[in-house]
């Protein structure tokens, strides 16, 4: 009897179980390895969907550091992490990497809990610098040896965050590595005047060897040291003109490349120059491109960052016949609304198509504006434009929205200037998990004074909304969910009507129960209410539209007329609607009022799809019926 033979891998990447594997390779084997990580990438993510384009531009740059460093023991961090595939895929997560943003499976984004080689948690972008200065500073109090290493994009590196940071691991002049990966895009093109600096491209291997060697040899004697300050003098003003190196070192980094971030041997051999280097922090610019090595990608970068499924061959997406998104109508509408009123301005924060402002930027340039990964600014911009008198629109994911809100205090709702948040991607977003989620919006907006808070129950609301909030004199939100609307009639932009602030609206009559939802959640009331019905129980239902101002009136009458009430948002329970409900009944003495507040739990809410998390969080129909009967006692 023969005995069964292990399956012999069919390629190296399967023989690839941990970075350990990859250190005794040759370059002839890295460079196939590299090429079966990007056959095995895109094959996921054509099925899954995900970032392709970004973790496709940095496979050589993977390989090299876990070649050249000592991770786990040296801390690899990811800026924003979409760009982490070929990481997770050599750390012992091939076996896992088909289920990649599928429920209850693999993270698109580096977790502590799924590998001890993820060293830091990212999701928004620019955070590496300060967390990797962080490390380096901890690691030194223990007195460990090891580095730390953060890889940041060069659209990463335009936001405030990363400057900080240099600056800080600059004055501390400890051994911390910063990769700068450059490849001229981040999610939009880059823009700005770090994007324009960055891209002048001069290979600065050479000069950096004659660099030193001068030091070495004319620093022996004092006529030496005087013909090698008049050098570096020159050097110095040369490569101001045509590198980012002086830009850098500035900050007090020592600064390396441009080298070629496509070519193994070079890679390594720089990072190996690095690694055995003790002079202080260290920034490497690494030139690397976009969707590399599979060609729908390299031509179209921005549509392959993020992609759901699609075809290979074609590289074209998966067809989702089906209602328009809001942010489609979201863009469409403001666009037309602009050919009317001439103040419309529009601020975009490197999410230019994922904001659906591209057909805006197009027929209008010179009054869109794309500040890049800098959402403090495009506030504080906003605020600027409208003293002015102009009406800018503020285009931002909830989740990116945070990083904002002193600006959104201070210079936008304590002067009361009339600028229009549009929080895009509010509520679950689904794949890309809790740093993406938009559950917190209502929670740090509804405690700012002078705020006006919108959410419209499906796209057509939407068009409304936005109509009233750019004619409103002061400042306003509305969030509006990811992914399609509800199918609605849309309405021509000349026959948009304003919304009274503050207006709910009644949709169906009940004597037992009122139903409270918000925005996305209004149709999945309205679906509770009619089974209700089916059981002899009568469910009212009012679409709030404002969070802030509410209609104190209308809710007070209904609460007080059922007794029963339930409130349902796609929102952290934790401040979010729910408790604006609750202190509005305790002003009015609706003590007697019995009230259950539907929306996610203090927690942060798990990547999956949006109607899995909805059931999860108990803020679908079902979990609606549910709560309503519990209140009644009748379930």
């Amino acid at each position: 009897m023969s005995i069964p033979q292990p399956e012999t891998p069919t390629t190296l990447l399967e023989q690839i179980q941990s970075p350990d594997d990859i250190r005794n390779l040759s370059i002839k084997d890295l460079t196939l390895l590299a090429q079966d990580i990007r056959d095995t990438i895109v094959q996921t993510v054509a099925r899954t969907g995900g970032h392709l384009a970004p973790s496709l531009g940095v496979v050589e740059l993977t390989l090299a550091i876990h070649y050249v460093f000592d991770t786990p023991n040296d801390k690899l961090i990811w800026d924003v992490g979409h760009q982490s595939y070929a990481h997770k895929l050599i750390t012992g997560r091939q076996n896992q990497f088909a289920t990649l943003r599928q429920y209850k499976g693999m993270s698109g984004f580096p977790k502590f809990k799924e590998s001890k080689y993820d060293a830091f948690e990212t999701g928004h972008s620019s955070t590496s610098i300060s967390a990797a200065t962080g490390i380096t500073l901890g690691k030194i109090l223990k007195k460990d040896p090891h580095k730390a290493i953060a890889v940041i994009g060069d659209g990463s590196m335009t936001a405030g965050l990363a400057f900080e940071a240099l600056n800080h691991a600059g004055h501390l002049d400890k051994d911390l590595v910063v990769i700068l990966n450059d490849n001229e895009m981040s999610i939009s093109p880059n823009v700005g005047a770090m994007s324009s600096f960055l891209s002048r491209k001069l290979t600065g291997k050479t000069m950096s060897r004659v660099k030193n060697h001068l030091v070495e040899k004319l620093g022996i004697s004092d006529v030496g040291e005087n013909i090698l300050n008049i050098l570096r003098k020159s050097e110095e003003s040369f490569k101001s003109f045509f590198t980012p190196g002086m830009l850098f070192e500035a900050f007090k980094f020592n600064y390396l490349g441009p080298i070629d971030g496509h070519n193994l041997e070079d890679l390594i051999e720089t990072l190996e120059t690095v690694r055995d280097t003790s002079q202080g922090p260290m920034l490497v610019h690494v030139l690397t491109k976009k969707g590399k090595g599979y060609e729908p990608a390299e031509k179209n970068p921005d549509i392959f960052h993020g992609i759901g499924p699609f075809d290979i061959v074609s590289g074209t997406p998966h067809s989702s016949k089906g209602p328009l998104t809001y942010t489609k109508v979201f863009g469409e509408t403001l666009t037309s609304l602009a050919r009317k009123d001439q103040r419309i301005v529009a601020i975009s924060a490197a999410m230019v198509s994922g904001t659906g402002l591209a057909s805006f930027s197009k027929e209008f340039p010179d009054r869109f504006f794309d500040v890049g990964i800098a959402e403090q600014h495009a506030v504080t911009f906003a605020a600027g434009l409208a003293s002015e008198g102009l009406r800018p629109v503020v285009a931002i994911y909830s989740t990116f929205f945070q990083r904002a809100l002193d600006q959104i205090i201070h210079d936008i709702c304590i002067p009361k200037l009339p600028v229009t948040l549009a929080i895009d991607r509010a509520g679950v977003v689904g794949d890309d998990g809790p740093t993406h989620h938009g559950t917190f919006d209502i929670a740090f907006l509804r405690f700012i004074p002078n705020m006006v808070i919108m959410a419209p129950k499906d796209e057509e609301e939407l068009q409304h909304m936005l109509h009233t909030s750019i004619a409103y004199n002061g400042p306003s939100a509305i969030r509006y969910p990811r992914g399609a609307g509800e199918d609605s009639v849309l309405t021509d932009t000349d026959k948009l009507e304003l919304i009274p602030i503050g207006e709910g609206e009644l949709l169906i009559e009940g004597d037992d129960v009122l139903l409270l939802p918000v925005g996305n959640r209004v149709y999945s009331a309205m679906a509770a209410a009619e089974e209700l019905k089916k059981e002899g129980i009568g469910a009212a239902v009012i679409n709030p539209r404002f969070i802030k101002p509410l209609d104190e009136k209308l809710i007070e009458n209904w609460a007080r007329h059922t007794g029963n009430v339930v409130t349902i948002e796609d929102n952290s329970k934790l401040s979010g609607f729910g408790s604006s409900i609750l202190e509005m009944f305790s002003s009015k003495g609706l003590f007697d009022v019995r009230t259950k507040i539907l929306g996610h739990p203090d927690s942060f809410v798990e990547h999956g799809p949006q109607k899995t998390l909805w059931k999860n969080s108990g803020i679908n129909t079902a979990a609606i019926i549910l709560a309503a009967k519990t209140l009644l006692g009748k379930e």
